[in-house]
């Protein structure tokens, strides 16, 4: 399968040279996968560099495997937190792998690769003349903006007005050339889709729009580089006498969750949770509503989300967030959890999980006591962002409710981690994935100009494995390599 049909020339060599002339070489998907690959010429460059500085060769950081470390780090095996019974309440081993420690913070960096680069090594997209314009509710914007950045192409950054200040102030920081604040928040996906309308109406080719939510190279990049990291670590730290069970994810632009189509080529019988707030329950029935569950647009299910691979659905209230956010950061929750038995390295890593991250907890915990899950089993989850940058959302809560007591941490601890049940959840079945299938229509074939062959085909299992073949990132690879010319890493 070709994302891009076809190249111009015309285009590429322009960018070819403008991309000499700035010092910016891409790095493969095969080495954001194993940075062992990465030349050493790349690697000293990086030991004089912090891990959100504006230098091209960051472009190399855009992986799981980067050591956790602000400034001039290598690479390791990846990062990750295992969560004890003590805190989860249950039997089974539960896994979220660190998305702190890419560039920005967060993996969007890389969803926002898979979607340009392609476009860039083609000829498709031109930095001279064109604009790319980045739709998000808030971390994929973030990412393709930084991605922008780096390679010297001018960014619009799309976004809900309502979403955290540290979005906005990070934004202009670093340069974006457009900043466009849509109404609403979280859940307000409609109003940036409308707004990308109103762009390509004002300026026709003067801009290519990255959707997230229907770019197949957003999925493509979790498939191979965070499926395969994930194998890894099981493989590596918790496959002897064990197995892989589950992989929670946050459906929000459904990348993410494409790391289970991979999961599953290596272990059929996982199985896959898509997760959603409960104030806005899209997957659980149909439902709509605002939430404060930041990086996980809903209202709507995406075009890229394989809903033939997903299991069950897990729908999380976003107060149980909120109160379990306050319990992992503040002094009095921190005391508490210690009073329950939590280690003080893994009390030390829960400042590395955002809000969406605690909510793949929460739904990881809902998914051990659906399935009756016991020591022999391990679910995977990604974190996608820190605490870092939800420094205002803190201040918000304590503003709301006053200081975090040593009672109400109690409370929480109780409630929301050893209280948590399997309430609010979808088991779905062959005609529930179906229906949920279907349900696509009404964003994409009436609001957004999809055919409905088109949405036929993506019922199609054939079509996927299409879409995730190895040969696909094999021939962006060797697009790259030709972009970068004769290997030249200088």
């Amino acid at each position: 399968m070709k994302l891009i049909p076809e190249i111009r020339e015309d285009v590429l060599q322009k960018s070819k040279a403008r991309a000499r002339e700035r010092g910016i070489v891409l790095p493969t998907i095969a080495q954001q996968k194993d940075p062992a690959l990465i030349p050493d010429t790349i690697k000293a460059r990086l030991r004089k560099v912090g891990l959100w500085d504006l230098d091209p060769v960051n472009l190399f950081r855009i992986t799981w495997k980067n050591e956790a470390v602000e400034h001039g780090g290598g690479f390791g095996n990846g990062n990750w937190i295992e969560f004890p019974s003590a805190l989860t309440g249950v039997d089974a081993t539960i896994v979220g792998i660190i998305g702190k420690w890419f560039p920005t913070g967060a993996h969007k960096v890389g969803a926002a690769y898979g979607c340009l680069v392609p476009r860039l090594v083609t000829g498709a997209f031109d930095p001279d003349t064109q604009k790319a314009v980045w739709p998000s509710t808030g971390n994929y914007c973030r990412g393709g903006a930084y991605d922008c950045a780096l390679l010297s192409c001018p960014a619009v950054a799309i976004l809900p007005e309502g979403m955290s200040r540290e979005r906005f102030d990070w934004l202009q920081e670093i340069g974006t050339d457009e900043i466009i604040k849509t109404p609403g928040t979280e859940s307000n996906v409609k109003e940036i889709y409308d707004k990308c309308w109103e762009l390509r109406k004002d300026r026709g080719d003067g801009i290519v729009v990255f959707n997230q939510f229907e770019e197949f190279g957003n999925a493509i990049w979790h498939y191979h580089v965070t499926g395969s990291v994930i194998q890894e670590i099981f493989r590596d730290h918790y496959a002897s006498g064990r197995r892989l069970s589950g992989y929670v994810s946050a459906t929000g632009s459904a990348g993410t969750i494409a790391a289970g189509d991979y999961l599953r080529s290596q272990h059929p019988a996982i199985r896959v949770v898509a997760t959603e707030a409960l104030q806005c329950p899209t997957l659980l029935q149909f439902g709509f509503g605002d939430h404060r569950i930041e990086g996980i647009g809903d209202k709507h299910v995406p075009w890229i989300h394989n809903v033939r691979n997903t299991n069950l659905v897990a729908a999380i209230d976003d107060e149980q967030t909120m109160q379990l956010m306050r319990l992992f950061n503040e002094e009095q929750g921190q005391e508490c959890l210690r009073r329950e038995g939590i280690d003080d390295r893994t009390i030390g890593m829960l400042g590395d999980i955002g809000i969406s991250g605690i909510c793949n907890l929460v739904a990881s915990i809902k998914t051990a006591r659906y399935y009756d899950m016991d020591s022999r089993d391990v679910i995977f989850m990604p974190l996608t962002d820190s605490m870092e940058l939800y420094g205002s959302r803190m201040q918000e809560m304590h503003e709301a409710h006053g200081p975090y007591t040593e009672h109400l941490a109690d409370q929480h601890y109780g409630r929301y981690l050893q209280g948590t049940t399997t309430d609010h959840l979808r088991e779905l079945t062959y005609a529930d994935q179906k229906a949920l299938h279907n349900f696509k229509y009404f964003t994409w074939v009436e609001q957004q100009g999809r055919s409905s062959d088109e949405l036929r085909q993506l019922w199609d299992d054939d079509f996927w494995k299409q879409v995730f073949a190895e040969d696909v990132v094999n021939e962006w690879d060797r697009l790259i390599d030709a972009f970068n010319g004769d290997g030249d890493t200088q």
